[in-house]
């Protein structure tokens, strides 16, 4: 069967479909040229997405044969699934594999945030090493308290990593977990939440219900010396509302490895505060879960292809 990449794949993903299907990929990397592609989507009946296309009704126009969609990673907010699920085409996803890189970056994020470490790099890159004037004093994690909005498995992950600092962790979820106690965790109300905690860590799926959950009401109901990280999806922060909170003041900081727009231009405002780390989105960016990533996206075209669930597969949500 014919499977079609829409853009480069690693090394351990091109080995196994291209040993068990007729493959059509772009190992040379950059954007597939269009018509290449459209003439791919014409023949194919399996997809491997790398996230840089748009899965629409019009797209699946294109792909009259197509069985199964694997897109190498969790989010799938440019899928549609509804039509997919419409046209038969089993979709899936990476979950599970790239948690603890996911969660060590959190985790970066929060440290960096309370102790400025870019910020202190950049410091000694313009030599100003000496000059105290500008960077200032850190905060201790020790003793504060981490709010974790999206407790699933990437929050409960970052959990233990904060407690090994000392931290106490609240979270908030659409529903309580059954194991608060065994994680050493209590549930707070959104706005709780935002009230108490020092640290606040967004690790929610974006959904029509998070997108811009985090807008100019919600930091206005942070501390003024609370800390933001974000590592769920750009869109659920209002990008103008963080730029607001950070250059008044109305949080401390933020560290965020996701923003909107992606990428982020040179010159966008956020660049300009003091009180800002940006990371490229580069969470799930190590060899080990990139070619786990990579083998489970294979895995899922090829159950697709032979008419078996898939061993990560996108449902529909009510």
């Amino acid at each position: 069967m014919t499977v079609a990449a829409s853009g480069k794949l690693r090394q351990v993903a091109y080995d196994i479909l291209n040993e068990q299907t007729r493959l059509l990929s772009w190992q040379q990397g950059g954007k597939v040229p269009q018509e290449q592609f459209d003439s791919w989507l014409a023949e194919a009946e399996g997809l491997y997405s790398i996230g840089n296309i748009k899965v629409d009704e019009a797209f699946l126009a294109k792909a009259p044969k197509l069985k199964v969609i694997a897109q190498a990673s969790v989010g799938y907010d440019n899928i549609d699934i509804a039509a997919c699920s419409a046209h038969g085409i089993a979709v899936g996803n990476t979950p599970g594999v790239l948690v603890d890189a996911v969660a060590d970056l959190a985790y970066g994020l929060i440290l960096d945030s309370a102790r400025s470490i870019a910020r202190g790099w950049r410091h000694v890159e313009s030599g100003k090493w000496g000059e105290r004037k500008g960077l200032g004093f850190g905060v201790d994690l020790a003793g504060k308290t981490l709010g974790i909005v999206g407790l699933g498995d990437i929050g409960s992950a970052v959990v233990p990593r904060a407690q090994a600092s000392k931290m106490k962790v609240i979270y908030h979820n659409r529903h309580r977990r059954a194991d608060e106690a065994a994680l050493g965790i209590s549930y707070a109300g959104f706005d709780d939440l935002l009230q108490t905690a020092d640290f606040v860590l967004v690790t929610v799926n974006l959904t029509p219900a998070t997108a811009g959950m985090f807008n100019e009401e919600a930091f206005a109901k942070m501390k003024p010396t609370a800390r933001f990280i974000n590592i769920s999806r750009g869109r659920v922060v209002e990008t103008q509302a963080l730029y607001e909170a950070l250059r008044s003041g109305q949080i401390a900081y933020a560290a965020i490895d996701v923003v909107e727009p992606e990428p982020l231009p040179g010159d966008h405002p956020l660049l300009t505060l003091s009180n800002i780390t940006v990371t490229p989105h580069i969470a799930a960016s190590t060899v080990e879960t990139r070619d786990a990533m990579a083998k489970l996206a294979a895995a899922n075209i090829l159950a697709g292809l032979a008419g078996y669930p898939l061993p990560a597969q996108v449902k529909i949500k009510d």
